[in-house]
């Protein structure tokens, strides 16, 4: 039996509009509802049979739902809440898709006291936006965190459980402050950086005259990937999670502090240790399916 019969979906982004499709290819029964913020998002979701319905506004996408997802930036998800509160259904469960998950579980427990609230993040996506970005496996072998609060029904987290490894995903059950410093790490920091390093990369354009991006090697190429990601959502990741990325940001220095005193000082030793290190570390994510071994990242050169 599957865990929902009717979902909601508020916000048909990347992650939003890759939720519809994998309902429509692993839960083809399940009704589904989306509304966007933007009237031209709502209109290509029509053209292109995202959904089954498309409503106007947040509260008539969720008057029947048994399962609401807000796949909206966080820093909006406390304004999407209070819109969809007068017409939720007592027994439905809300959950989310952000990227961080501490400040997200409070703006869904004030704005909707008494729900069944399992905030979640898919750890998986892409530099695309839009409703046309999505796909159907997003999330085929990636993790999904559910992050419940204290109290939260076990009833209701097997059925969230259920629900996304029904869309191909793992699930691992985590404190929501606890998986804001790991994925301030994994997740947060990285961009952090890479927005850093092509931010420097066009300050210097002037300079170089347009060789730092004609001579773009793998590397950078890498960077400016990381770096077209959303901006309205990074910037409320950024704001929501500012603690642990501050935190993580802090040992960042350090550890970068040490990296050029082994350079300025020619520590072949303390590099070679270093570089060592961290290509396990890449040889372990791709050892548990979280990235492809291929040359050059699995792209295509023809």
């Amino acid at each position: 039996m599957l865990p929902f019969a009717r979902v909601s979906i508020i916000g048909l982004g990347l992650i939003g509009s890759s939720i519809a499709r994998a309902v429509r290819q692993h839960m083809p029964t399940v009704r589904l509802t989306g509304h966007d913020a933007d009237p031209g998002v709502r209109a290509r979701a029509v053209a292109i049979d995202l959904v089954d319905d498309v409503a106007d506004t947040p509260g008539a996408a969720v008057t029947d739902a048994d399962l609401v997802i807000l796949c909206v930036p966080v820093g909006a998800m406390a304004t999407v809440a209070a819109a969809i509160a007068a017409d939720l259904p007592a027994d439905a469960i809300v959950s989310d898709v952000g990227s961080s998950k501490a400040g997200v579980e409070a703006a869904l427990q004030a704005a909707l006291p008494g729900a069944t609230i399992i905030p979640a993040h898919p750890v998986a996506g892409t530099e695309n936006s839009g409703p046309d970005a999505g796909f159907a496996t997003l999330f085929h072998g990636r993790w999904c965190i559910l992050t419940p609060p204290e109290g939260a029904g076990e009833a209701a987290i097997v059925r969230l459980t259920a629900f996304w490894e029904g869309l191909g995903a793992k699930v691992e059950i985590m404190d929501a402050r606890h998986h804001d410093l790991v994925l301030a790490i994994t997740s947060h920091l990285p961009h952090l950086i890479a927005y850093t390093i092509v931010g420097t990369a066009s300050d210097l354009e002037e300079v170089t005259q347009s060789e730092v991006i004609k001579y773009s090697a793998g590397g950078f190429r890498d960077f400016t990937r990381i770096a077209a990601s959303d901006p309205t959502m990074w910037r409320d990741v950024f704001l929501a999670n500012k603690d642990a990325v501050l935190e993580m940001l802090q040992r960042f220095s350090e550890d970068l502090t040490a990296l050029q005193r082994a350079i300025r000082w020619g520590d072949g030793d303390a590099l070679f240790d270093l570089f060592t290190r961290t290509r396990a570390i890449r040889r372990s994510i791709i050892e548990q399916g979280q990235d492809d071994a291929r040359p050059d990242f699995g792209r295509s050169h023809e």
